[in-house]
């Protein structure tokens, strides 16, 4: 399956305590579907590093996710290919997340294409409050609170990303068919789906 004919994935977290596993899978009317591909968070890395395979024997890789500094809110990530090309880059604008979590992300170039921002105002400050209560925080993500994106260019709505409710782990409904003339790197999209989660420690 060529992941840049598709505007509709599902993402699931798979249930790990010390490592961030995910997988992806495109819909049918009926269900998931069937995983499509296999991701890992490399463990004990000074630097991000997350990679993406065809499924979870790992014996074929697709790309992966490395950060460029250590420790820094401001770090730029570049979504690279086996070889080494570049797909993308995604960096999270340091500013405007503190109070709704906003990311850009560029081409292989550097070139902005578009804005991944959480998609209520209201949610993002609520979801930051109940963080701060005592007791509170330690369950606050198994809540059924929002935690909602959506792909913008400008004002130009291109796609979503949507948490499902009520789920013991976490599963993501990316929906790109906005992006009729699909201008917005799949790939790049399912990094940054999964760059929202594991880099926020979620």
């Amino acid at each position: 399956m060529d992941i840049a004919d598709q505007d509709r994935f599902t993402l699931r977290q798979r249930v790990k305590l010390v490592i961030n596993q995910y997988e992806f899978s495109v819909p049918s009317a009926d269900d998931d579907g069937s995983p499509i591909c296999f991701v890992e968070q490399a463990r004990f890395k000074f630097k991000e590093d997350i990679r993406f395979f065809t499924d979870d024997s790992k014996s074929q890789e697709l790309m992966r996710i490395l950060a460029r500094q250590r420790f820094d809110p401001r770090a730029r990530y570049d979504v690279t290919l086996p070889d080494g090309s570049k797909v993308g880059e995604i960096q999270k604008v340091f500013g405007s997340s503190l109070l709704r979590s906003t990311y850009t992300l560029f081409d292989a170039g550097g070139n902005e294409l578009a804005r991944v921002r959480e998609s209520k105002l209201w949610v993002a400050l609520f979801r930051r409050f109940i963080g701060l209560i005592p007791y509170v925080d330690t369950v606050a993500e198994w809540l059924p609170i929002p935690y909602d994106f959506d792909f913008l260019r400008g004002e130009e709505l291109l796609g979503t990303h949507r948490r499902r409710r009520w789920k013991w782990r976490d599963i993501y409904d990316l929906d790109l068919s906005a992006d009729t003339e699909r201008t917005l790197d799949r790939r790049l999209v399912l990094a940054a789906a999964v760059g929202m989660d594991a880099l926020q420690a979620r």
